[in-house]
């Protein structure tokens, strides 16, 4: 897509809610004008004109309110939270930023606030998770709250949030006739922000839970529970489903064997054998400290890598980042996937570069959906063209689980 934000990372997070249109958190105009405020000012701008914006927006939710307009109240309240959680992600890392944590939580307000005054009121929900538990929200399928219904369990990976999976998954497949389930994990939004909680590679233990959870709801039905990822969320869901049975369907956007292997690239190029690209935290030091130096000459890399990344992972170093990546992998794994798998690829992802290999070695009913360019749908979660890919991963949804649209 072309820039829209001058600068290349404000681009990337700037330009993310272009994707959510379709689904009530932004519009193009607002987008544009929030890009030409911005112009070339540097994160604190970027962060204090979103927030500006939904500001904006919350003082209209709340005029709509007093005045009893409920449906206007909440847009305005959602898109609210989608501009609150654009706003702070310039500042991802630790220590965490006093702007993050403030945004997060006018975030998680406003898009509870939205919730609240839907036609179909959904409400928070806490789901039991070893000594604590886990925020969630089940968005009911359109015009049938309550009703038994399919389930659609969507999990996030690095940098999302529980209104994101909303806008990106959940308001498609609920229009669609899907319960929806959207939560934070380990690793990420009020778990990673407000608790420190850290993301781990064992995901099947955190989808148990989930589903424990959903097993419990009377409008679930039981036999059609499915689980979809998107970015990381391409390793976490066919994680979980490797040794999660009780799942009826899996989506992977991307699916990724394993998240390192970008890493073993970058070793490669750096004149590094392939045998020893392969032990990533055993590097010498001199290859890391060369690694290191790219990455933080690098505007996008600095933040993906050691704002985001080592955040994330609990990591302090590189290193320790790279020991901790090289436990995310399904290595031996991919075969014990049972049910039906639909996979992902975009035609310039490069985190989809493992999509082909994995569908290749799937023993369950699978099938490859490549998405193109052409289309405006070739970039990382197809988010030039969301919408184009909710209708086809519906569509194949629809089909394994015998639902009627």
């Amino acid at each position: 897509m072309p820039s829209i934000f001058n600068d290349i990372l404000h681009d990337r997070l700037g330009t993310w809610p272009l994707a959510y249109i379709p689904y009530g958190a932004a519009d193009y105009g607002e987008i544009i004008s929030i890009a030409h405020t911005v112009n070339d000012g540097d994160d604190g701008a970027f962060h204090q004109t979103w927030t500006d914006a939904a500001d904006r927006l919350m003082a209209e939710g709340e005029l709509a309110q007093s005045q009893g307009r409920r449906p206007s109240a909440s847009e305005a309240f959602l898109k609210a939270a989608c501009f609150y959680g654009t706003s702070y992600r310039p500042f991802f890392g630790a220590p965490l930023a006093p702007r993050l944590i403030s945004g997060s939580r006018r975030q998680t307000e406003a898009f509870n606030r939205g919730l609240a005054l839907r036609q179909e009121p959904v409400e928070p929900m806490r789901i039991p998770f070893e000594s604590g538990t886990l925020p969630a929200y089940i968005v009911p399928a359109q015009g049938m709250a309550g009703k038994r219904r399919p389930l659609l369990i969507l999990t996030n990976g690095y940098d999302g949030s529980i209104s994101d999976l909303y806008f990106a998954s959940a308001v498609a497949a609920s229009r669609r006739g899907y319960h929806c389930l959207i939560f934070d994990g380990p690793g990420q939004g009020e778990m990673l922000i407000e608790h420190g909680m850290p993301l781990r590679p064992d995901w099947e233990t955190v989808i148990g839970a989930v589903v424990d959870f959903a097993l419990t709801l009377p409008y679930v039905d039981q036999d059609r529970i499915a689980l979809s990822g998107w970015s990381l969320g391409g390793y976490l869901a066919p994680r979980a489903a490797s040794m999660e049975h009780r799942l009826a369907a899996c989506i992977a956007d991307p699916a990724q064997i394993c998240p390192a292997n970008g890493f073993r690239a970058f070793a490669r190029k750096l004149g590094v054998d392939s045998g020893q690209a392969t032990r990533l935290s055993q590097l010498p030091q001199d290859v890391l400290d060369r690694m290191e130096e790219i990455i933080m000459h690098d505007r996008l890399l600095r933040w993906s890598v050691v704002q985001r990344g080592y955040w994330v992972n609990g990591s302090s170093n590189l290193r320790d980042y790279l020991l901790n990546l090289e436990g995310y992998t399904l290595a031996g794994r991919v075969d014990q996937i049972r049910c039906p798998t639909l996979v992902t690829c975009a035609q310039n992802d490069p985190l989809a570069s493992d999509a082909v290999a994995f569908h290749d070695a799937l023993r369950c009913p699978r099938k490859l959906l490549e998405m193109s360019s052409r289309d405006g749908a070739g970039d990382h979660c197809e988010m030039g063209n969301r919408s184009l890919l909710n209708r086809k991963v519906l569509d194949w949804l629809d089909d394994v689980l015998g639902q009627t649209p």
